[in-house]
């Protein structure tokens, strides 16, 4: 079983919507990952507005990738390069801990993750 930052078992990120680069739920990767969508994080307005403006539209259904669109509160599993342009912009969607892949800390520390976590709801 994958790791979280934490360094206990990768937990569920959302199954509705259904997330993670496998659509699985989890934010786990692989060599096939490109993006390394590793980070759940739970959508705010801001961010949204932050990701659309640099040109990846969060927002809009795209149903040939099985992508519903998104809205704040949902879950996600997010590329991690884009969660740390959104902080250095003072934009960061918080972030679940216990359901963010340990290779997101090649690019953040747990320490600016922690600032920003949200309590996982059971």
């Amino acid at each position: 079983m994958a790791k979280n930052v934490l360094g206990t078992d990768l937990q569920m990120c959302s199954r509705s919507p259904l997330t993670g680069f496998h659509r699985n739920g989890k934010c786990e990767t692989g060599r096939e990952d490109y993006g390394l969508h590793v980070l759940c994080a739970e959508m705010t307005e801001e961010f949204l507005a932050f990701s659309k403006a640099q040109g990846n539209d969060l927002t809009t259904p795209n149903p040939d990738w099985k992508f519903p669109g998104l809205v704040p509160g949902d879950r996600w599993c997010l590329c991690v390069t884009r969660w740390k342009d959104a902080l250095q912009a003072g934009l960061a969607p918080p972030v679940v801990l216990e359901a963010t892949h340990p290779s997101t800390l090649e690019f953040v520390s747990l320490e600016e993750l922690q600032r920003h976590a949200v309590t996982r709801e059971a």
